[in-house]
């Protein structure tokens, strides 16, 4: 559904330049929500301007519902009006709702109605109706002012979906608001995710974001992307910086001659006594050093990190047994695991 290839966007002022996207290669799946999660200055708030083209890149491609929007950037009239037309079906998301405060609510959800030169009625009709969806049919009349900041982003996503867009792009919109209102936005932008068919492609700082809502996720540092997959796919790569991210357990080895490794539980597994059966079957002691368990994706997950008297060489077997019973392994011990066995294990 969004697609951008070799994306780079560099800024030119009193002759530096700053280069804020470097070859982004992005592939979001229709009906999927996305997230992209790194650092200020990463690149992230860039990347989403240049997918609706508010910022023309540099370089490279973006693709949105099969139209190469760069391709129309620019190129005369008719181009010009195919572009607005592919970008009245992205709607967009603000972190400071940019709702004018003159306008009522109703009026704020009509405008982007009024630029496509809908007729008055059908843009009542559209703007009560989103209202209603979004949990704010009785405000249609309030005007900014009078609403708290998270009905404020209530009204901003209703006016991103009066175009009826196939993508929703969110800009940080949860990063003004507290933690009660951030969950129930999340849960509202899954909702239309589900019930519309929305691709929603999120950019954030925040990893309970990502955690909550995502089905997928990318890593941004320094305008390039380090890495990316269904949160899945992450949290089952050893040495993910994204998975140990979005699932941290603590806790540090205690002595030199041991083998740390962190212990992820999918599905059944995460019920099952397994550690207690290594320490039973193997006659070992076992010291756990930390562990969680959460909601990621919508799936339980649990991690646990603990420690096994050994180097790696003397633990072999019992890592064996762990992942034989369908766990993830994740050796973190100073005796590492070599290169070979964990490249086997990823594969």
């Amino acid at each position: 559904m969004i697609t951008t290839s070799g994306l780079t966007k560099v800024y030119r002022s009193r002759g530096r330049e700053v280069t804020a996207l470097d070859g982004v290669d992005l592939h979001v799946r229709e009906g999927e929500v996305y997230g992209v999660i790194g650092q200020s200055g990463a690149g992230k708030s860039s990347l989403i301007r240049c997918v609706n083209l508010l910022e023309r890149p540099t370089a490279g491609t973006v693709t949105v519902a099969g139209r190469d929007l760069t391709a129309l950037a620019g190129r005369g009239p008719r181009a010009g009006r195919e572009l607005r037309a592919a970008r009245s079906r992205i709607g967009m998301v603000f972190q400071h709702f940019n709702l004018l405060s003159s306008r009522t609510v109703q009026d704020n959800v009509e405008l982007p109605l009024e630029i496509l030169g809908r007729s008055g009625k059908e843009r009542s009709r559209k703007a009560l109706e989103l209202l209603d969806l979004v949990g704010l049919a009785d405000h249609a009349k309030a005007y900014p002012a009078q609403l708290s900041g998270g009905q404020k982003q209530r009204v901003g996503i209703a006016r991103a979906l009066a175009g009826d867009p196939k993508v929703l792009l969110s800009d940080e919109a949860t990063s003004a608001l507290d933690p009660e209102t951030t969950r129930s936005i999340l849960h509202l932008l899954r909702d239309l995710n589900q019930q519309l068919g929305l691709t929603v492609l999120l950019i954030t700082h925040e990893m309970d974001v990502v955690k909550s809502v995502c089905d997928s996720a990318a890593l941004m540092e320094q305008g390039r992307i380090v890495e990316s997959g269904t949160v899945s796919e992450l949290l089952a790569t050893p040495g993910s910086e994204l998975a140990a991210a979005l699932f941290p357990v603590g806790g540090n080895t205690s002595g030199d001659d041991s083998t740390v490794i962190d212990v992820t539980f999918h599905g059944e597994a995460a019920t099952q006594p397994v550690v207690s059966q290594l320490a039973r079957t193997y006659n070992i002691d076992i010291s756990i050093l930390g562990a969680a368990i959460d909601t990621v994706a919508g799936k339980q997950i649990g991690r646990m990190r603990v420690e096994l008297p050994g180097r790696y060489e003397d633990n072999v077997v019992p890592i064996g047994f762990l992942r034989e019973q369908g766990l993830q392994i994740d050796v973190l011990g100073r005796a590492q695991e070599p290169a070979l066995v964990k490249k086997g294990a990823a594969e």
